[in-house]
């Protein structure tokens, strides 16, 4: 296991117990009581008398989907887009100055929402009691809106099949200077998914260098996970933005094209700017992973039946739409990927290692030190 390090802003041992329980917690009724006692009519009469509110979430359609809400309820609401860091920080912000911009925050940053928004009631988390029962247990408390699936990509005009079957792959000299991710200084949900790694999937990275090599994985006493790390760090990814990253793999014309690992949401653009972006299945141990995306409510916003009404909202395939079009994963059951969605990912979601929420807040524990693993070992 990697050094822990700690910040006096995260070194809070109540905030991680309360964290470490809110993956277990569950609705306080059943779901037929729940039902029964839900009124989502007077939920829509109670939102219009409350102020406007603001939504904050990673994906520029959210300004479009809140214009869509304000039309459907009456109720004004007002999208932006954030970035993951940026709504952490302004969520945290807000709450000190007890003044509320942003009342409703969609796919924030997972580990920081368990180890800190919501133990210090700076969010709140609520799950539409009528539609609790198409809702997975582990994805109520706090809900799942939508999880975006990151996965291994490859070039299908360069190769007529993906040319990596195994994670270690990464390793070889044969992709140095050809590999491409997101910045995990940027985007620490990759360093939280290298805590991911070796928390639940450690033996399955040794299994997979086993498989490839013939021979067991020697560590020096550290995880195998941070021997992967370490390796693939060695081998010079480049780390960009995610329009940078897709265009490294799936630009047309390349004689070497870049191997990625990047969202789903991404392969849009075979069919608005021509790329030739494919996922990589199959691959040992997983093909990529899955992110979830919190809805959270702002704990002193004034309006908290607006946004318990957005939220519910997003739960709805009216509300999600425009976001499974992009190959993201609602959090309700009955709601699938159109059929046209232009990754395919459908196909492949069993091979994509789910975050396990219960361990988020260790995540953000060991964030610092899976990037300095990172910074040390990176090689352009």
């Amino acid at each position: 296991m990697m050094e822990m390090k700690r910040s006096a802003l995260r070194d809070r041992p109540l905030a991680w117990a309360v964290a470490g329980s809110l993956a277990a917690m569950t609705l306080t009724c059943g779901p037929a009581k729940a039902e029964e006692a839900f009124n989502l009519g007077a939920l829509i009469e109670a939102a219009k008398k409350e102020p406007p509110i603001t939504v904050y979430a990673v994906t520029g359609k959210i300004v479009d989907t809140a214009k869509e809400f304000s039309e459907k309820y009456g109720v004004q609401a007002t999208g932006k887009k954030v970035n993951e860091a940026t709504q952490v920080e302004l969520m945290i912000r807000e709450h000190q100055a007890g003044n509320i911009l942003g009342d409703v925050s969609v796919a924030t940053d997972v580990a920081s929402a368990i180890g800190q928004l919501l133990p210090e009631g700076i969010a709140t988390s609520w799950t539409p009691p009528d539609l609790a029962k198409d809702i997975p247990q582990a994805q109520r408390n706090p809900l799942v809106v939508v999880s975006d699936p990151h996965v291994f990509t490859y070039n299908t005009e360069k190769y007529d099949k993906c040319p990596v079957t195994n994670i270690w792959q990464l390793t070889e000299p044969q992709w140095r200077g050809k590999l491409a991710m997101l910045d995990l200084f940027d985007k620490p949900l990759y360093a939280d998914w290298f805590n991911q790694i070796e928390t639940h999937r450690d033996a399955d990275v040794a299994r997979a260098y086993e498989s490839l090599y013939g021979k067991k994985l020697e560590t020096n006493g550290q995880s195998a996970t941070a021997a992967w790390v370490k390796a693939f760090a060695e081998n010079g990814p480049l780390l960009a933005d995610s329009t940078t990253v897709a265009n490294a793999a799936g630009a047309p014309g390349q004689a070497e094209p870049f191997f990625v690992i990047t969202s789903t949401a991404k392969y849009r653009d075979n069919l608005t700017k021509g790329l030739k972006l494919g996922i990589c299945a199959g691959v040992e141990p997983f093909s990529g992973f899955l992110y979830p995306g919190f809805g959270l409510i702002a704990g002193q916003t004034k309006s908290p039946n607006a946004a318990k009404l957005f939220v519910r909202y997003l739960m709805t395939a009216e509300g999600i739409a425009p976001q499974t079009e992009d190959g993201k994963i609602s959090g309700n059951s009955t709601i699938g990927l159109p059929a046209d969605e232009p990754s395919g990912v459908a196909k492949y979601l069993d091979q994509l290692m789910a975050f396990d929420a219960a361990t988020a807040g260790d995540d953000l524990d060991k964030r610092e030190a899976w990037q300095d693993l990172w910074r040390i070992n990176h090689r352009k």
